[in-house]
């Protein structure tokens, strides 16, 4: 039988001194790369910033002109409601006895039972005897 070969003797501990020195190149490796990931964070935290800035910014503006617009609205609506109005009643007065005689009156023709004066000073061409009225 032979005899095992002689195991080799395991290694001394490291010592303080070794131990102390490998925390401290770790320490500094985690350092070293801490600039890096404060730059990359502060860049991320100033975008963000600015992103959040234009938000507000945008959402104010929006605010103010939605609000104008609305009231521009609101003064077109009551002047086509006003429009509506007017046609209505000039729809309605069309047909009437007393519209027709009245058109009849500006256009220059006289009842049946009217009599014709015409004035020595008159002028040669009849202007306009009634106010137009455009509707719209």
């Amino acid at each position: 039988m032979t005899a095992p070969p002689p195991s080799t003797p395991p290694p001394p501990p490291p010592s303080r001194w070794a131990v102390w020195q490998l925390h401290v190149r770790r320490l500094a490796r985690r350092l070293m790369r801490l600039p890096l990931t404060m730059m990359l964070t502060s860049l991320l935290a100033g975008l963000g910033i600015v992103q959040l800035s234009f938000q507000l910014v945008n959402t104010a503006y929006r605010s103010s002109t939605g609000s104008q617009q609305s009231a521009e609205a609101r003064t077109h609506i009551q002047s086509l409601e006003r429009d509506v109005q007017v046609l209505q009643d000039a729809e309605d007065n069309a047909v009437t006895p007393g519209y027709l005689r009245e058109l009849a009156r500006c256009q220059g023709f006289v009842g049946v039972g009217e009599r014709v004066v015409v004035s020595p000073e008159a002028p040669a061409s009849p202007g306009e005897n009634c106010s137009v009225v455009r509707l719209p």
